[in-house]
């Protein structure tokens, strides 16, 4: 056994000869950015060896410099005595900044979200309620059962006739009626099928029924978001993001899954998602000081791939021609049953799901946005690795997926890393000297490139014309920071001795193109399925975006690009988080969980890359903003205007 010492965070883990350094990180409880799996081929795990050997660990990824310093790439390292292991800022997964409160950038408004809404003339019709019920003593004329007579008093002063019950709770009951004298509150999970009956969950002696609480989470590939809710108010008591634990296994669905076919490998995605979740209540149980057995329910949205990881459900088949997943509908069920860290009546609350690529998160959102009911003809974007699309309004709708790639995450990008302190987030450049004006979140030194950032970024440097509609580097301006390195074009955002990093900070045109790539698949899915159902973007009455990422995206330069659609910005609204705020929903009211059911019927799915048009589509969107420049008049309005005042410039 060798130990090995992980710097700066001075955590030590023993590990067997030949352990990969990934694997031995994780033993220690340290994260390092592993996007592609331990394939070896994102770049992202680089540590340096300070002391010991290692195995391994050389990459194309790794320049002579790199490699001459000691760095190596943790996933292709194997352990081969007692090590020192030093991990750069930009190897680090940082979760200082994922639950701080910053305003969002875009330039549209935020769409709120009421949910007095949800109320009726009773309150919440809460798909878990809790009943109050003082119960007559039994007496020798009067000998009924305990469980009987519970049932009963339901029945007859609480109008709930058609109940069953778990047998755990039967087993309780004796005891817990006589505890406060026959006064009992009795925890009941509502169906919602016509002939499906209630089910009691928990019997609580005394009156706990102003205590009733739920846990509202949204399982996303990169975060796991959670709220505490209030049953009785509605109210949010605590929130909470970490990081999905499954990014160490990949950063993508795909690789995910890839993962999940090894050995063990289900196994260790599920206890990752599951290890998140019961952070998130330990935090969220502390900051509210509720107790942990007042929670009667949890409500989950994710996407397919990520719902049947924490259900320990093989997801092969969902990347594999016709793309099948094991199910789209799930059953209530225990939260003890797959690890969660709560009490054991507590009942978990899925949403079903579309297809393998539009899972329960995007009908969350569906949901939570209001679409549903809407008149509006809407489009509904959730943008990240995979972008969903949703069109349609209270009497259709009509969805599809397609595969954007981690670019909007970081992935695939030189210097990209996820929105954390220290990631280029704003950006602007002097049209005449070139030179940049960089905005960090956090306001420090900066160390890598966020999406909103790159997105900015990439806006900025079209309009002044230092990229051309290909994305490609203009060769001949004779300014410092456009330079070639090992054959590739770049521009340099940050030198080394202004960098976290200690390195130049640029953009590079295999980023950009990596970019491109991304937007022209969430543009030309939008066209395509507009296509199917005979409408041009002009039909569209509003836009919803969702998601974290698209709260913090520039509009303006998303159009800029050909992300989104050039329209008036008054027609974008934010949701934010729309499948967390869906899953509120369902937590505080069964009539959503029935809406859900008819929200299912009357969707239809298109798979794109079955669908001829979107590859055409897809092949005319790999530039800025359009091979077409007619459906963006604004800019192309600018950039002739730009064109003019440099020509004037020159002259």
């Amino acid at each position: 056994m060798y130990k090995v010492l992980f710097l700066p965070h001075n955590k030590t883990v023993e590990v067997k000869d030949g352990e990969n350094l990934i694997r031995a990180a994780m033993e220690a409880g340290v994260h390092i950015n592993a996007s592609c799996g331990g394939e070896g081929v994102c770049g992202k795990c680089r540590v340096r060896i300070e002391e010991g050997q290692i195995e391994g660990g050389l990459s194309e990824k790794l320049d002579e410099k790199d490699i001459k310093q000691g760095y190596r790439l943790a996933c292709l390292s194997h352990v081969k005595s007692d090590l020192i292991i030093r991990i750069p800022v930009e190897s680090q997964i940082d979760t200082s900044s994922l639950n701080l409160k910053t305003a969002p950038r875009q330039k549209a408004r935020i769409e709120e979200v009421s949910f007095e809404d949800l109320k009726t003339d009773d309150g919440f019709d809460l798909p878990v309620k809790k009943i109050l019920s003082e119960i007559p003593r039994p007496e020798a004329s009067d000998n009924v059962p305990d469980i009987p007579r519970l049932f009963n008093d339901l029945k007859h002063n609480h109008n709930e006739d058609f109940l069953d019950i778990d047998l755990p709770v039967m087993r309780e009951i004796p005891n817990v009626i006589r505890e406060k004298n026959f006064v009992v509150t009795t925890t009941i999970a509502q169906a919602i099928g016509e002939h499906s009956k209630d089910l009691i969950i928990n019997v609580q002696a005394g009156d706990t029924s102003d205590k009733n609480f739920a846990l509202a989470v949204d399982i996303g590939t990169t975060t796991v978001h959670g709220h505490l809710i209030d049953l009785l108010t509605g109210e949010t008591l605590g929130e909470h993001v970490d990081y999905n634990r499954q990014i160490s296994f990949g950063e993508d669905v795909i690789s995910r899954i890839m993962f999940g076919e090894k050995p063990e490998g289900l196994e260790k995605l599920q206890k990752a998602v599951v290890e998140s979740i019961n952070r998130i209540i330990n935090r969220l149980i502390k900051k509210t000081k509720i107790a942990i057995k007042e929670i009667s329910a949890i409500t989950i949205a994710g996407n397919t791939t990520m719902i049947q990881l924490l259900l320990a459900i093989n997801p092969a088949y969902i990347r594999r021609s016709p793309y099948v997943p094991a199910a789209t509908h799930y059953p209530p069920f225990n939260a003890v049953d797959i690890g969660i860290k709560v009490d054991p009546h507590v009942i978990v609350l899925t949403y079903p799901g579309v297809s393998s690529y539009v899972g329960g998160d995007i009908v969350a959102g569906i949901i939570g946005s209001g679409l549903y009911k809407s008149e509006k003809v809407s489009l509904y974007m959730d943008i990240g690795t995979n972008a969903e699309i949703v069109i349609g309004n209270r009497e259709w709708m009509v969805c599809a997926a397609c595969s954007a790639g981690p670019a909007f995450e970081g992935g695939g990008i030189k210097f990209g890393m996820r929105a954390a302190k220290g990631a280029i987030e704003d950006f602007a450049i002097n049209p005449l000297t070139l030179e940049p004006m960089n905005l960090t979140i956090g306001d420090v030194r900066p160390k890598g490139i966020c999406g909103s950032g790159l997105i900015t970024i990439v806006a900025e440097l079209f309009e002044a014309g230092v990229i051309d509609n290909g994305g490609e580097f203009a060769r001949d301006t004779g300014n410092k920071r456009i330079r070639q390195s090992d054959g590739i074009y770049e521009y340099v955002l940050a030198w080394a001795d202004e960098t976290q990093i200690g390195r130049n900070l640029t953009l590079t045109e295999p980023d950009i193109d990596n970019l491109i790539r991304a937007k022209g698949a969430i543009y030309s899915g939008c066209l395509t399925l507009l296509k199917e159902v005979g409408l041009t973007i002009n039909d569209l009455d509003q836009i919803i975006i969702a998601g974290a990422f698209g709260s913090y995206m520039d509009v303006e330069k998303a159009m800029t690009i050909g992300l989104l659609p050039e329209t008036d910005s008054g027609k974008i609204s934010f949701i934010g988080n729309g499948s967390l705020v869906g899953a509120k929903m369902s937590a505080l009211s069964n009539q959503i969980r029935k809406d859900v059911r008819d929200v299912l019927r009357r969707i239809t799915n298109f798979e794109l890359s079955e669908t001829t048009s979107f590859m055409d589509n897809y092949v005319a969107a790999l530039f800025l903003p359009h091979t077409d420049m007619g459906p963006f008049p604004k800019l192309k309005a600018r950039l002739d205007r730009n064109r003019k005042n440099s020509s004037k410039e020159t002259t």
